[in-house]
């Protein structure tokens, strides 16, 4: 006999996804098999860099750089999709040596038939810098990456070791200009029980929209609409931006995924 809250362990909950306007259902599939009712919330337009031309230029000159630097399942899609725009394959990249920060990026590299030469075992950006498997000294980074707002930690403490990275705009990642109706009416309307981030940007976009949808509601408040919500992190920077426009964070995944973060979901659901 099946049971039902270990089979469906987020079952009356219902989710706000912070998401990209064009990112995949994936998150949504995974907190639906677990019983979650899911609305989604675009906070997010994910879109070419203002300039293909550095890029490019990188990648004409490949070979001058001994690692590739890829944070991002963004920074996958728009790097290849100037790979082959420019008549080049993955047989140009056996020269160079290729690192990702986490799963999803990890993924994204393999739909392109690649295996990263490292990963970090944390899947954060800082953890890349203190495990690298090779010395930094003068290595030769390539770093794809968006174009403004990214964190700048990891070029510095690189930078900090020696290496030489070339930073280059693959995508802008900018805020929609209007809030999602749906999404709005049912944080209004005290629908929402969860609400998920998986970045910082999404937070701060998130905060931005709200704040501005509540110009025409002088009656309400971002604090009186979040405070039967809980708020979930998939992980310490995302909690960090959490705790600093919202002054709390409720939930935090221990790894830090998209899988990670359901199974944080699910814990707390169970406490």
């Amino acid at each position: 006999m099946i049971n039902y809250k270990e089979s469906y362990p987020l079952a009356g909950e219902t989710i706000l996804v912070t998401r990209a306007v064009s990112a995949n259902s994936q998150f949504r599939e995974m907190l639906e098999a677990k019983g979650g009712i899911v609305l989604e919330f675009p906070a997010l337009v994910i879109k070419p860099p203002s300039s293909w031309q550095q890029l490019d230029h990188a990648i004409a000159n490949i070979e001058e750089y001994d690692w590739l630097i890829l944070t991002s399942a963004n920074g996958v899609e728009y790097f290849f999709e100037r790979l082959h725009h420019l008549g080049k394959d993955k047989n140009d990249l056996k020269i160079i040596k290729i690192a990702v920060v986490g799963t999803k990026t990890e993924q994204y590299l393999q739909k392109y038939n690649l295996k990263a030469d490292f990963i970090p075992p944390d899947f954060i950006a800082d953890s890349l810098v203190e495990n690298f498997p090779e010395t930094l000294q003068g290595q030769k980074i390539l770093f794809p990456r968006v174009e403004s707002g990214g964190r700048e930690i990891l070029v510095q403490e690189l930078s900090q070791k020696g290496a030489k990275i070339t930073e280059i705009p693959a995508y802008q990642s900018g805020c929609p200009d209007f809030i999602d109706e749906t999404a709005w009416d049912a944080i209004r309307n005290e629908v929402i029980s969860v609400v998920t981030f998986a970045s910082s940007k999404t937070v701060r976009n998130f905060y931005r929209l709200v704040n501005q949808a509540l110009i025409n509601h002088p009656n309400l408040s971002l604090h009186s609409l979040l405070k039967n919500i809980t708020i979930a992190s998939i992980g310490p920077q995302t909690s960090l931006t959490c705790q600093e426009l919202f002054q709390r964070v409720d939930i935090e995944a221990k790894e830090y995924t998209l899988e990670g973060l359901v199974n944080a979901l699910i814990q707390q659901k169970r406490l």
